[in-house]
C-alpha cells in the first residue's frame, strides 16, 4: 500500500531532521556566547550590580585559581543562550510544525514573539524584583561580626537560578497558547481549576524564593496575573478556533 501522504517523514528522518534542529541551535549558541564574550566584563558588571545596593555589605571572592576564567566563559555561554533564544524557539517550531494542521501553524510567530517576550520579562523581574530582595534577607540575617563574604561561583549559580526560573516560570502563557492551539486547553477548564492553580502558585513560589513570606507573596502575586492571562490566551485560540 503506498502512502497516502507522500510529504510524510518516516522515524529516520525524524531523527536526521532534529540532528541538524540541534546543530544549528549549538552554532547559534556558540556564536552568541563568541559575542557575549567580547563584552564579558560589562556583563559581569551587570550582574554583579546588585550586591552594591544592598543595606548589608556583600564581598564577592574569588576562592580558586581558576575561578574568573570559569566564570566568564560560564557567564558567557548563559549570554549566548538567551541571544539565541529567539532562533532556538523558531527551530523548535519548525521540527513540530510538520505534526500539525494548517490552521494550527498560523501561531508560529506569535508562539516566536511571545516566548522570547514571556521569558525576558521573566529574567527582568528576577533581576529587578527576586533578586535585590533576595540579597537583602540573605544578606541581613547573619550574626554580629561576620562579613558576608561570598564565592562568586555560588552567587553566579543562585543568580543563575532565579533569572532563568523567572524567565521559564513566565513561559505559563506560551504553554497555555500552545496547547489551546492543538485543542488540549479550554478557557473553561482553567477557569474550573483556579482555586487549585493558586496552591500550585504559592508552591512554586516558596521554591523560587527566600523562605519568607514577603518574597512569596511577591513571587506569587505576578504568577497569578500569569494565570489570568493564560486564560486569556486560551480564550483568543479557541475563539479564532471556532
Amino acid at each position: 500500500m503506498k502512502n497516502e501522504n507522500p510529504t510524510e517523514m518516516g522515524f529516520l528522518e525524524h531523527l536526521e531532521e532534529l540532528r541538524w534542529r540541534i546543530v544549528k541551535s549549538l552554532s547559534a549558541i556558540i556564536i552568541g556566547s563568541a559575542v557575549s564574550f567580547g563584552y564579558i566584563d560589562e556583563i559581569l558588571n551587570i550582574l554583579l550590580f546588585p550586591t552594591s545596593r544592598t543595606n548589608n555589605p556583600i564581598n564577592i571572592q574569588v576562592l580558586s585559581v581558576q575561578g574568573m576564567f570559569l566564570i566568564k566563559w560560564f557567564i558567557s555561554f548563559i549570554s549566548g543562550f538567551i541571544i539565541a533564544l529567539p532562533f532556538l524557539i523558531y527551530q523548535f517550531w519548525q521540527f513540530v510544525a510538520p505534526g500539525l494542521k494548517v490552521n494550527e501553524k498560523k501561531f508560529a510567530l506569535p508562539f516566536v514573539f511571545f516566548a522570547f517576550t514571556s521569558f525576558i520579562l521573566g529574567v527582568s523581574f528576577g533581576y529587578f524584583v527576586l533578586i535585590p530582595f533576595s540579597l537583602e534577607f540573605f544578606s541581613g540575617i547573619g550574626a554580629p561580626h561576620v562579613e558576608n563574604n561570598f564565592s562568586i561561583q555560588y552567587y553566579f549559580s543562585f543568580l543563575t537560578w532565579l533569572l532563568l526560573g523567572a524567565g521559564v516560570i513566565f513561559q505559563l502563557p506560551v504553554v497555555s497558547l500552545v496547547l489551546s492551539a492543538i485543542g488540549i486547553l479550554t478557557p473553561a477548564f482553567m477557569r474550573h481549576y483556579r482555586k487549585h492553580s493558586i496552591v500550585v502558585i504559592m508552591i512554586l513560589s516558596s521554591f523560587i524564593t527566600p523562605p519568607d513570606p514577603v518574597s512569596m507573596l511577591i513571587m506569587s502575586f505576578p504568577l497569578a496575573l500569569l494565570y489570568e492571562m493564560s486564560i486569556g490566551v486560551s480564550w483568543l485560540v479557541n475563539r479564532n478556533r471556532t
